[in-house]
């Protein structure tokens, strides 16, 4: 039983969120005294261990109903086409009810145009070898041949026996959602060109019960360096797998990863596409959430993805999760120019500390110092701006006037000298002197648009691990307030990885880039939320977005800054949110790293009480008043992998002037 005290807080939450969008000044006010009175809502953050809560969650989301099987075979009789898709397994023994187990759940599949290929060893355990000889003299659709060979050439040997358009391997102790292969036609079917698709997967333990949910993002070059992200079920045209010649044997545990990039490399992201569902079953004892049994073999995979894409990199161990990898790319030589801009009023200590951390304790060969002043007074900021002038690598632009975040930074762009351009907040602290590079190296990368940073509280807390989009209607910070070494939600504050924004107050990006996109909005975005704004532009102009938590600093203002709700600054607030949500409406709940399983109430991770995947078979459900199944418009295509792919540099808005 929830506690009163935590159903008070969401009824709060509730009623404050159905206050229209005219009266959010007073919202704000009234959040405030909300949290004063019931205290911040915990995070729901899901556990992967949590069991019961996740059967609850399942029974109310991700079972099939007896109207939706009926409208799942109203779409699969209106398709004109119905691709046959292969399945191929490796069998070289087992327990026999997982083998038994696996089988069903392939014969159960709703798709009718399948066949299961299996390459067995000889050698496997009498019972397995007799279920699977009956059960291919029962079914034309199980094909089997008998073969002696290690576990990559059983797979190789039975995705050889395939002849259908698309084909997946599978392990013979997971188990296929009845809807699996219905998903991957209706994804075919909407985007005829896709070349690879997978889909999110959870895992059985030894009694039966689902767990640990793997709800993934979109297509992420950068993640599937460091980790499995593909994982256990993932279907590609099986044209393709005949010309990269299947799996590699060499690669051994790691040859399905190997696969993975070698395959999205061929075929290019546009033909990449996730299924949001939860369409595979891992048995147990599999690798969890993509962990590798072997990390060094996953590293070689890697490491031979990068010289065949002819990119200088050394792959190592992810400091927070040895398991997977982080990719160390090289600068270019010569390194290109970062023009660090920094806005400021006054405040000559944080100033200081950030001019020390960046002229002094930075690995970087070439950079500039550009110190936006609007309008400093303090005479202990003029005499550091009399001290900073002595390096030539610092230059000071006098922009007086109201603070502007937005008009700031254009306007130290503008007379900027770099390639690359590095806005940074004032009150930033620099930890280790690699940041920049590890920044810089990605941001040079073309199809890269943004580089965000991961910034900490001064007690080590995170303040920045990403931004996700529509998370109050527009935007917040992913897992605010994790602990420093933690690895985040399947890693994901452990490896580079895309996200919907990053934080203006440290982010990284080519003066192009910045250039073509129009830079920050100055006229309807003051303060903020211009951060976000400028990421979904470059997202929306084809670019990806990336985070890496291998570049760390210090965040220090930020955590005790509080909510500043004056009456002005919240009508301010206001005016920006409601700029966002009429620019961007539905494009800032299309957050390409967040799932749509996953909730909007908070950047937490927590599984969505109202999810928005929409499924491919919603168009052919009946009207609940009428009964019976409808035919309909086909649903909107899957999104592709994006070619690319928040809340503002101040989550609140100031206290002054920086």
């Amino acid at each position: 039983m929830e506690s009163l005290h935590l159903v008070l807080q969401r009824s709060w939450r509730a009623a404050w969120g159905r206050l229209p969008g005219g009266l959010l000044p007073l919202r704000l006010r009234l959040a405030a005294f909300g949290r004063r009175l019931l205290g911040t809502p915990p995070t729901g953050r899901y556990d992967s261990e949590d069991r019961r809560g996740y059967a609850a969650w399942l029974a109310r989301h991700a079972r099939l109903r007896p109207a939706d099987r009926a409208a799942i075979a109203a779409h699969v009789a209106a398709m004109p086409a119905r691709p046959l898709i292969s399945l191929a397994m490796g069998v070289a023994g087992g327990p026999l009810p997982a083998v038994r187990a696996a089988l069903a759940a392939v014969q159960a599949q709703i798709w009718p145009q399948w066949e299961l290929c299996v390459a067995l060893d000889p050698a496997a355990p009498t019972p397995v070898v007799r279920l699977l000889e009956a059960a291919a003299a029962e079914d034309q659709r199980l094909r089997l041949l008998m073969v002696s060979a290690g576990p990559v050439g059983l797979v190789n040997a039975a995705l050889g026996m395939a002849r259908g358009a698309f084909v997946a391997a599978i392990a013979p102790e997971g188990r296929l959602a009845e809807q699996a292969l219905y998903e991957v036609a209706a994804a075919i079917e909407a985007r005829p060109d896709l070349a690879v698709l997978y889909a999110d997967e959870d895992r059985i333990d030894a009694w039966g019960r689902r767990q640990a949910a793997w709800l993934k993002p979109e297509f992420d070059p950068d993640l599937l360096l460091g980790q499995d992200l593909l994982g256990g079920f993932v279907a590609y045209r099986r044209d393709l797998m005949r010309e990269l010649a299947g799996l590699r044997e060499p690669m051994g545990e790691a040859a399905a990863h190997d696969l993975a990039l070698r395959a999205t490399a061929a075929a290019g992201p546009a033909r990449v596409a996730h299924i949001p569902a939860l369409l595979w079953h891992a048995g147990p004892g599999r690798a969890e959430k993509g962990r590798a049994a072997d990390p060094a073999a996953h590293r070689r995979a890697a490491a031979a993805a990068l010289q065949a894409a002819g990119i200088a990199a050394r792959v190592e161990p992810a400091p927070l999760a040895p398991q997977w990898s982080r990719v160390v790319r090289a600068l270019p030589d010569p390194a290109p120019l970062v023009s660090v801009i920094v806005p400021t009023r006054d405040r000559a200590a944080l100033l200081e500390a950030v001019a020390e951390g960046v002229l002094r304790r930075t690995d970087y060969p070439a950079l500039e110092f550009i110190v936006v002043d609007n309008g400093s007074e303090d005479a202990a900021t003029l005499a550091l701006f009399g001290r900073l002038r002595a390096d030539p690598r610092v230059r000071i632009l006098a922009a007086p006037g109201p603070f502007n975040y937005s008009a700031l930074n254009n306007q130290a762009a503008a007379a900027a000298r770099g390639e690359i351009l590095l806005l940074l907040n004032n009150d930033i602290e620099v930890i280790e002197p690699g940041w920049l590079r590890e920044m810089v190296s990605h941001a040079v990368r073309p199809e890269i648009g943004a580089v965000g940073a991961k910034l900490l509280y001064a007690d080590g807390r995170l303040q920045h691990g990403g931004v996700v989009t529509g998370v109050g209607g527009v935007a917040d910070h992913y897992l605010l307030r994790a602990a420093r070494d933690d690895a985040g939600y399947c890693g994901s504050l452990a490896l580079a990885r895309q996200a919907g924004a990053v934080t203006g107050a440290c982010l990284a990006l080519r003066r192009t880039v910045f250039e073509e996109v129009g830079g920050l909005d100055a006229q309807h975005l003051a303060v903020a939320f211009n951060d976000v704004d400028l990421c979904v532009r470059i997202r929306q102009a084809g670019y990806r977005v990336l985070w890496t938590p291998f570049a760390e600093l210090y965040h220090l203002e930020s955590a005790s800054r509080g909510q500043d709700v004056a009456p002005e600054k919240a009508r301010r607030f206001a005016g920006e949110i409601d700029t966002m949500r009429r620019r961007w409406g539905e494009v800032l709940l299309r957050d390409p790293f967040y799932s749509p399983w996953l909730s909007l109430e908070g950047a937490h991770g927590a599984l969505a009480r109202e999810p928005r995947r929409v499924p491919p078979w919603a168009p052919w459900l009946a009207p609940a008043r009428t009964g019976g199944v409808r035919a309909a418009p086909r649903a909107s295509a899957p999104r592709p992998a994006p070619r690319a792919g928040a809340a503002s540099p101040h989550p609140h808005p100031p206290p002054q002037p920086r």
